[in-house]
C-alpha cells in the first residue's frame, strides 16, 4: 500500500501502472465510508501478493491528484493499467464486489514473478524491491516498481541505471523515458556533445583527451544510447 501525495501521483500511480495494475483508494478522515472499505481493499490487494498495487490518496490533502478523477464524491475507488482508467465504483461495497474488482485486474499468466518476488514488491520499500530485483532482474514489475519509487524520490539517474539494466520490455519504455528526461535533460546533453566535439580532434594523439572522450561518452550513453552509438562510431572512425 502506497500513501500518494500530489507531488509523486505521476510517479507512483500513472508510471507505476504501466507495469503493474494500481488500484486508487481516494478518501478523507472524516469519510465514516471510507473508514470501512479502505481496509477491505487493503486486504483484497494484499492477497494478490504483488500482481496488483494499492495507492490512497487523501483527497483534503492532495488537490490535484484527487481533480484528475474528477471525484464528485467519496469513497472513490479507480483502477488504472497502462496509464489509463479501466475501471471504478464510489460509495461502500460488499467485499465480494472488492474482490470482483481487483480479480479483474489479476493476470492469470503463470509465467509471472514467483510469490517471494511478488511479495516484496508488494511491501513497496525501496530495501524491498531491491532485493526483488536481485531475485529476478528480467521482472517488470520488479524493475518498474523500483524505477517509479526512484522517480518519485528525485532521484531520476538511478531510476535510468535501474531500467537500462532491466529486460527490454514495451512496458518500461515510457518509465525509462521520463527517467531520461528529467535526469539528462536537452541542454544537458547538448553540453555533453560539445564536450565530444572539442576532444575528438584530440583523442588519436592525447590518451587524457581520449579518457576524457570515454567518460563523457559513458555518461551520455545512459541518457541518450543513440547519440552515444554515432558519437562511438566517431571515435573509431578518429581512431583507425
Amino acid at each position: 500500500m502506497i500513501d500518494v501525495q500530489d507531488a509523486t501521483f505521476e510517479a507512483e500511480v500513472l508510471q507505476r501502472s504501466m507495469t503493474i495494475p494500481v488500484v486508487i483508494d481516494l478518501w478523507a478522515p472524516w469519510c465514516g465510508p471510507c473508514k470501512t472499505l479502505g481496509p477491505m481493499i487493503e486486504k483484497v490487494v494484499n492477497e494478490t501478493n504483488g500482481k496488483v498495487v494499492l495507492a490512497k490518496i487523501n483527497v483534503d490533502e492532495n488537490p490535484q491528484a484527487s481533480a484528475a478523477f474528477r471525484v464528485q464524491s467519496i469513497p472513490a475507488v479507480y483502477a488504472m493499467k497502462d496509464g489509463q482508467i479501466v475501471d471504478g465504483f464510489m460509495g461502500a461495497q460488499p467485499e465480494a464486489t472488492i474482490r470482483e474488482f481487483v480479480a479483474k485486474l489479476v493476470d492469470d499468466d503463470d509465467s509471472g514473478p514467483s510469490a517471494e518476488v511478488q511479495a516484496l514488491v508488494a511491501q513497496g520499500d525501496e530495501e524491498s524491491l531491491r532485493q526483488a530485483v536481485e531475485l529476478d532482474g528480467e521482472s517488470v514489475i520488479a524493475v518498474g516498481s523500483l524505477a517509479a519509487l526512484l522517480l518519485s524520490q528525485d532521484r531520476a539517474r538511478e531510476a535510468v541505471e535501474v531500467l537500462s539494466a532491466g529486460p527490454e520490455d514495451e512496458q518500461l519504455l515510457p518509465l525509462l523515458e521520463a527517467a531520461r528526461e528529467v535526469a539528462f535533460p536537452i541542454d544537458a546533453q547538448s553540453q555533453m556533445e560539445q564536450q565530444l566535439t572539442e576532444l575528438l580532434s584530440k583523442v588519436k594523439d592525447d590518451e587524457e583527451a581520449k579518457a576524457s572522450y570515454l567518460e563523457v561518452l559513458d555518461e551520455l550513453a545512459v541518457g541518450n544510447p543513440e547519440s552515444a552509438a554515432t558519437w562511438r562510431r566517431k571515435l573509431a572512425s578518429q581512431l583507425f
